[in-house]
């Protein structure tokens, strides 16, 4: 074998990823008659990509693409901060003996964890790819249809704001400029939701056309600046943000069994290793027993969609099963229409105005059969109950609860003993942490800027 086929290979490994490593077996498969033994030991690193080869039109869409895998790894093609968020609030309970998975979902996180590394990594990733994409497509594509750049803008906004979410004060986001790592400081949550309003604005500032492709990109970015600028406890500029998104809106997450699974359907219908959860610690909402059909679920075993056991994965019961993603090649909508709905309920309720914010309700409702409408709670903590259950069950297992509970807390003066899973845990006879947050991963450490114990400014909500 030449060197310049291991040049070649190197090169369709860096071009293809997943693909060209079929193209890599064939060739290698070849009679090597032709090697010496010195061409043995002329390898190069084919994860290691020279920033030159990058900086063409080619290579800069290529990119672009990259960043968009890569944020469905960090998203719905892993198990990422939506399903690790889901765990730690109440959408999921844990069904394996991982004593990782122990701690997220009792509330009682180690900053070593070693799942919350993983899914740290992952969005890091594909923030980077992201804001590389932007970089490459300006210099070297700067004619390309300018929803393409802006929709490297929402991954960074949406991303930004998923950490900043999930994260204790002290989240970290660092750069990479010219090839060098630019160690970012720790920052509070504010902080970190103004970032990805930033990034948010500069997407919306792009998208000028009309085509399908445009408005699917501008919706996307408004539904996100709208849930960041609730973050940022700005409710009548979240209303504004939101109102002309479609409510039939979806940006979706695409799977298939070359590339990325649906990891809902991975960990819960496949492994078992989580179970949808019921009445949570007390606090938590009935998503598996309340024949719902925004979150339709099975109690194992579940043969339609192919679950034979009864049991989870430590072999305790009872086995529930999500329906919404039934299979490994299933698409997840991200981001929805309803998103926008729900925020604009939120807006009409802090406002006073309980009969406008029970209409968005009953409007959206209106729109999946077997939904019959909402009455009025009664009474203003009431009223909040019935929201953020609705907000809950349109968004369920779509990384939205975690930042709501702490909403919760942190707008609408609810303490943390009355939102979060509490008392006694349900394995082991164990009782729940009160972390109401994640630690930043001890990883963080070897970033100067961050000290090691703790990783976070506070814990603070």
């Amino acid at each position: 074998m030449t060197t310049s086929l291991n040049r070649e290979l190197s090169r369709l490994r860096r071009a293809a990823g997943p693909v060209a490593v079929t193209i890599v077996a064939a060739v290698s498969a070849l009679p090597m008659a032709a090697c010496s033994p010195s061409d043995l030991l002329d390898v190069e690193t084919p994860d290691i990509i020279d920033p030159s080869d990058v900086e063409s039109p080619a290579g800069a869409n290529a990119v672009r693409l990259g960043a968009l895998a890569r944020f469905t790894q960090a998203t719905t093609g892993t198990e990422s901060l939506l399903l690790l968020g889901g765990l730690f609030a109440d959408e999921w309970v844990n069904g394996d003996t991982f004593t990782d998975r122990h701690g997220i979902d009792q509330r009682s996180i180690n900053p070593a964890n070693t799942f919350l590394t993983t899914a740290t990594r992952n969005l890091h990733r594909a923030r980077l790819s992201a804001a590389q994409a932007v970089d490459l497509m300006d210099r070297y594509v700067p004619t390309a249809p300018s929803w393409q750049v802006a929709e490297m803008h929402f991954l960074q906004a949406y991303l930004v704001n998923l950490a900043a979410e999930s994260f204790c004060n002290g989240v970290v986001f660092s750069d990479v400029e010219d090839g060098v790592v630019q160690y970012g400081m720790p920052m509070t949550t504010t902080a970190a939701f103004e970032r990805a309003l930033g990034n948010a604005n500069d997407g919306l500032a792009l998208v000028t056309g009309s085509t399908a492709n445009d408005a699917r990109v501008r919706a996307a970015l408004l539904i996100t600046r709208g849930r960041i600028l609730m973050n940022l406890d700005r409710p009548a500029d979240a209303a504004a943000a939101v109102a002309s998104v479609p409510t039939g809106f979806q940006y979706e997450m695409f799977h298939s069994v070359s590339a990325f699974s649906n990891n809902f359907w991975n960990w819960n219908n496949l492994t078992r290793r989580y179970s949808v959860a019921d009445n949570e610690g007390g606090n938590g909402l009935n998503f598996a027993t309340a024949n719902d059909p925004r979150v339709p679920v099975c109690e194992a075993p579940c043969p339609d969609v192919g679950v034979t056991s009864a049991t989870r994965d430590d072999a305790s019961r009872p086995l529930h099963v999500q329906l919404l993603w039934p299979a490994r090649e299933s698409t997840v909508r991200l981001l929805a229409g309803v998103d926008a709905r729900m925020i604009e309920a939120e807006v009409h309720l802090r406002a006073g105005d309980a009969a406008a914010a029970l209409a968005a309700l009953n409007a959206a409702r209106a729109t999946v059969e077997g939904l019959d409408p909402l009455d009025d709670a009664g009474s203003d903590a009431a009223r909040l109950d019935q929201l953020f259950r609705e907000r809950a069950f349109w968004s369920f297992g779509r990384g939205h609860r975690m930042g709501d509970m702490r909403r919760l807390v942190r707008q609408h003066g609810r303490s943390a003993t009355s939102v979060f899973p509490t008392g006694e845990w349900h394995k082991a006879g164990a009782t729940y942490g009160s972390d109401v947050n994640m630690p930043v991963p001890l990883d963080e450490s070897n970033n100067p800027n961050v000290p090691v114990d703790p990783t976070c400014i506070d814990r603070n909500i």
